[in-house]
């Protein structure tokens, strides 16, 4: 069995970028049509066609709102897919409170980010800082000459030189593995569902004064939690698409980038302690994209993640740990 190589595993993930803009809009329109077809076997006893008595089925129901709702929604969801392509950095910059540095506020930092960009061959990201206490770090953007780098405060001013260069070059990674279009796609295109179940959930509570509004506010209800279901229930089943094996690719990645495995494996350690985010703590489609769990609810897991750690983001630190120091000529 042949060796995968970083470009096998870049080519990969253009694959599952593309699968995942596709997939994101489909599998959205299967649980709305779902969700219209609940409505309509609930309603359909109360409908009459022109012949009175004579009721239509719910699949005829469902068939004939389908054509009204389900064009809107896909279009939506594909317009959403394209704005987190492209923009989608601007929205995770907002929710992270992150900053953008320059050179002149802080030249040793951004002078480091070139060092470590020049030595992988890419292109000089932004660098952007998050005025929090904890240790953690994120790469985003749609591929190498749009992306970005996110450390927050309590990184830069806690871990030592070797180790914050190793934490570098390990978000450099997925820049050049191209992890990051795919965690994009993933955090922006995912959030889609619960914005958008929101604003319908608002306006199905609205009053209204007839037969005919209800019966609309009815349907509005039944597609919001139909997206707080896409967005609670079958997005980590679309996680499933970013493995974990990410991880120890660009852990292994920056131990050659910076020929230094120790520093990135003190790093995680530290960072370990201490990688709770304010700002994310309770974002959980962030949590793929950072170096290690922003969430303060890994304290207290989900019922999914308690399945065998199947929809876990990360390995294990300590496994990411081990393989670095073997790396390093160390058995443990």
């Amino acid at each position: 069995m042949s060796k995968i190589t970083t470009y096998d595993f870049i080519d990969s993930n253009k694959r599952k970028t593309i699968g995942l803009m596709a997939l994101f809009p489909l599998s959205l329109a299967v649980v709305v049509y779902l969700s219209i077809l609940l409505f309509s076997s609930l309603s359909a006893p109360y409908v009459e066609t022109g012949t009175p008595g004579n009721h239509p089925s719910s699949l005829d129901i469902a068939n004939q709102l389908a054509i009204y709702v389900l064009p809107i929604i896909s279009a939506i969801a594909i317009v959403w897919v394209l704005i987190s392509y492209f923009f989608g950095q601007n929205f995770i910059f907002s929710i992270s409170g992150a900053a953008e540095l320059t050179k002149n506020r802080a030249p040793e930092l951004v002078r480091m980010v070139e060092n470590v960009a020049m030595t992988a061959g890419l292109p000089m990201p932004k660098v952007y800082i998050i005025h929090d206490e904890s240790l953690n770090a994120f790469a985003t953007g749609r591929n190498p000459e749009h992306s970005y780098i996110a450390l927050t405060k309590g990184l830069v001013d806690k871990l030592e030189k070797p180790e914050l260069e190793g934490v570098i070059a390990h978000e450099m990674a997925h820049i050049g593995n191209r992890d990051i279009s795919l965690m994009l796609i993933m955090v922006v295109g995912i959030s889609f569902a619960t914005v958008a179940a929101n604003l319908l959930l608002r306006m199905g509570l609205g009053k209204s004064s007839n037969k005919k509004g209800g019966a609309i506010q009815l349907l509005l209800i039944a597609l919001a939690l139909a997206l707080y279901a896409y967005g609670y229930l079958i997005a980590p089943l679309i996680k499933l698409a970013t493995s974990r094996t990410r991880e120890f690719q660009a852990d292994a990645t920056a131990a050659l980038l910076t020929r230094n495995p120790e520093g990135l494996a003190n790093a995680l350690r530290k960072i370990s302690k201490n990688s709770v985010v304010q700002t994310l703590r309770d974002k959980e489609t962030m949590a793929a994209m950072c170096i290690e769990s922003p969430l303060a609810s890994d304290n207290h897991p989900s019922f999914f993640s308690k399945l065998s750690g199947l929809f876990a983001t990360h390995p294990p630190i300590e496994d990411r740990i081990k393989a670095l120091m073997a790396m390093d000529g160390h058995r443990s």
